[in-house]
């Protein structure tokens, strides 16, 4: 693609213009129409194309404000050069429903690369795929975890990914841990296509967490800086860890869970790490890690039933 060639959905941005693109999914049964707005930016010198995106699910609030605080402040004249797209709200649909899919049920992230003529999901995916992908050449996906499921802020990128492993120390959360494609999702097909990605997952669904916001934010800023593409001065570099993998730690028994440790928290192996207790008998359960590592997710929910995740711990080895 040449530098000057940049089009989305039949409109044409030049090099220096700032403009706001509407891409329509489809409309609601009231017959209002729904658009993915999406916010371009271009320098008048060449450099690269980063795409922000949130709210891939639509109850996934910290992404979406981490984006929509940095569009609210963005200066286009301290755009030194590249490209920006900014989506601050992919998933509409789940958004108006606080729902995580669409109202088929169908989830986002796992529609790719869709089609036009698919579901209500397939059709955002197929979107995304068609009018903004070609043009990008890194994208910072924003998420956090699911309802009553806190993610401590790490990011996650494609194992093998070498480009994308730089960006991710560049943006330096908490923590980076690789993790294979999963089929249909945003990352399969940006990998497929060559493009850079870092998904960074931090905080709830439907809650508010400044600290969430802020290192994503601080993060946005720090991978447009190491591309020349703004300013950013940041002198502190926190402490970072690469895991290696993880592995989730579910619940043996139905019961009242008692958390004896949060998402951030080193864990140790046989270390009793949570409790289950019964609602009648004076019984109790251990929860107990199975690995050396850290808690980088955990469940906020008191009651849970056999099976239900309640630790996400990554490890070193």
């Amino acid at each position: 693609m040449k530098e000057t060639d940049f089009s989305i959905n039949k409109t044409d941005i030049g090099l220096g213009e700032h403009k706001q693109v509407k891409i329509s999914v489809g409309k609601l049964p009231s017959g209002n129409r729904i658009n993915i707005n999406a916010s371009v930016f271009r320098s008048d010198k060449p450099g690269p194309v980063v795409l922000l995106l949130a709210g891939m699910h639509g109850d996934e609030i910290d992404g979406v404000e981490i984006v929509r605080q940095f569009l609210r402040n963005f200066a286009p004249a301290s755009l030194k050069s590249g490209s920006l797209i900014v989506i601050p709200l992919l998933n509409i649909y789940g958004f108006l429903n606080f729902s995580r899919d669409v109202p088929d049920g169908k989830d986002v992230n796992r529609s790719f690369p869709g089609s036009r003529f698919g579901s209500l999901a397939s059709r955002v995916a197929s979107s995304l795929t068609t009018e903004i992908l070609p043009l990008t050449d890194v994208i910072l996906d924003f998420h956090t975890g699911g309802l009553g499921r806190y993610n401590f802020p790490q990011i996650r990128y494609t194992s093998g990914d070498d480009r994308s492993l730089e960006l991710a120390r560049v943006f330096n959360p908490p923590f980076i841990i690789s993790k294979p494609t999963i089929a249909k999702s945003l990352r399969k097909i940006a990998r497929k296509e060559n493009k850079s990605i870092l998904v960074y997952e931090g905080g709830e669904a439907q809650r508010r967490d400044e600290f969430v916001i802020n290192l994503g934010l601080r993060g946005i800023y720090r991978i447009l800086d190491y591309l020349e593409m703004v300013e950013y001065r940041d002198d502190k570099e926190y402490p970072l860890l690469q895991l290696s993998g993880s592995i989730w730690r579910r619940a043996a028994q139905s019961g009242f869970f008692i958390p004896q440790k949060k998402s951030g928290d080193p864990v140790k192996n046989g270390e009793v790490i949570g409790l289950i207790q019964d609602l009648l008998e004076p019984k109790e359960y251990e929860v107990k890690s199975t690995r050396n590592g850290f808690v980088i997710g955990n469940s906020y929910s008191p009651i849970v039933y056999q099976g239900d995740a309640l630790y996400h711990i990554g490890y070193l080895d």
